[in-house]
């Protein structure tokens, strides 16, 4: 027998399924169940595959920084091609990803970022302009509803965000349940969730085309164009020098509207879920935003990244709430070595954020919300948008949009809960957490 040392295996696995069905329950609890149990390594079955827990920031450090040829984003991720659509990120090769994600990050420069604040700005007054007073909203679908008009606007263009219908937001819902702890499993299987994401999806290739063709006419014409994610997309060149297909645009706009939307839609709502439990830091918060914007000052993006206490508040909100449950990479080629463990090729390494964020060595106290916790010195410790040269490109958005929500909601309102704080608890309708549905909050003018 070798002496090779084997993470500690979970328990509770049922014969056939491992430990599905409590995974499927509630995914995030499942795997903090198997930090606690196991400690840094804790190896899970689902359906036959090998899952290793690697919890910690040496754990993650290791696999981020391992070679996209030891351990592969895109093999575990195969149940994301169908929402992108083939020749997009995990449905590329590799070199092709690699540049797809140069194109994004050029779309998401300071240049671009200072027009996309102003468009935030002017969408987020609109949309709270006929609030009044004080009343009661569900706060998560409001959201909701709010990102998607600044997204669209930021990366479609105005044009496309004046035609924008209710249809938009059912079909990138239909998109969103069909990202599951079941589709981790079969992604392919006859649940209606994958019959609707696939009808969705050609549907939202229509709408986003017709954008792209309105585009080219217009570039055609000889019409100044906007700045905005579109036109840098046709503008974009791989390395050869090609543009990228047209009809490939649409993928790249779900993509980057699938991260950023979820993070920023989602965060926003439990950040006002905890302001609202903690009256004394929405105190500290309201006077920060009076100190820059009381005298009628413009929201932009320099003075947004000017805001220690709102930075402050982001992070420990992201810690304890982080809009992605798992980042995984699956073992290719060759084992992948960690501490004497050798995982075998087809392993699948789970590194959640929401496990790494509670561990005491990194963060005291880890279950007190804290927006003054100072921040671990570990690069790996914190992982919220994930880490290494996959990390989130789209993160500088997502904060862009939930500063400007915060920015103009506390300019007018002070929120406090409508149920007893603690009952806001984690809910998993996908593999993303959201706040108690519904997640009702009262909102009141501020006395000035």
């Amino acid at each position: 027998m070798s002496d090779q040392p084997r993470p500690k295996v979970v328990s509770g696995a049922q014969p056939d399924v491992g430990h599905y069905e409590e995974f499927m329950a509630h995914a995030a609890h499942f795997l903090y169940r198997a930090y606690q149990e196991c400690g840094e390594l804790a190896e899970f079955d689902l359906f036959g595959a090998k899952h290793v827990l690697m919890a910690g920031a040496d754990a993650q450090e290791a696999v981020y920084r391992a070679p996209d040829d030891r351990v592969s984003a895109a093999a575990p991720y195969q149940y994301m091609v169908p929402v992108f659509g083939e020749g997009i990120q995990y449905g590329a090769p590799l070199e092709t990803e690699r540049q797809q994600v140069r194109f994004m990050s050029d779309a998401l420069r300071p240049k671009r970022m200072k027009t996309y604040a102003q468009v935030v700005a002017q969408e987020v007054e609109d949309f709270i302009a006929d609030w009044g007073d004080e009343g009661v909203r569900e706060f998560h679908d409001t959201f909701k509803d709010m990102v998607l008009r600044t997204s669209t606007h930021c990366l479609m263009g105005k044009e496309f965000r004046e035609r924008l219908t209710d249809e938009f937001g059912v079909l990138f819902a239909q998109l969103e349940h069909a990202i599951s702890p079941e589709a981790v499993v079969d992604f392919k299987s006859e649940a209606d969730a994958f019959a609707n994401r696939d009808e969705a999806r050609a549907r939202l290739q229509d709408m986003l085309m017709e954008a792209v063709n309105d585009r080219l006419a217009a570039n055609a014409r000889g019409e100044e164009p906007p700045t905005d994610m579109l036109q840098s997309f046709l503008d974009a060149r791989y390395k050869d020098g090609s543009a990228m297909a047209h009809e490939l645009i649409p993928g790249m706009i779900i993509w980057i509207m699938f991260g950023g939307f979820h993070t920023s839609s989602n965060t926003a709502a439990w950040c006002c879920v905890e302001l609202a439990r903690h009256p004394e830091y929405q105190r500290e918060l309201i006077e920060e935003v009076d100190a820059i914007y009381g005298d009628g000052g413009d929201l932009s993006f320099t003075s947004l990244r000017e805001m220690p206490v709102m930075e402050g508040f982001l992070n420990e909100t992201l810690r304890l709430h982080p809009p992605l449950l798992t980042l995984m990479r699956q073992v290719v080629n060759e084992p992948f070595e960690y501490k004497g463990n050798s995982f075998e090729v087809g392993t699948n390494l789970v590194i959640s954020p929401y496990v790494s964020h509670r561990l005491p060595e990194h963060f005291p106290d880890p279950e007190k919300f804290d927006p003054h916790r100072e921040r671990p010195e570990h690069l790996f410790a914190s992982i919220p948008f994930g880490g290494g040269k996959r990390k989130c490109v789209g993160n500088a958005f997502a904060f862009l949009q939930v500063k400007s929500i915060l920015t103009a909601l506390l300019s007018r309102y002070e929120l406090s809960c409508v149920d007893p704080p603690e009952s806001y608890a984690e809910v998993m309708p996908s593999l993303i957490l959201r706040p108690s549905d519904p997640c009702n909050l009262r909102y009141t003018a501020r006395t000035k």
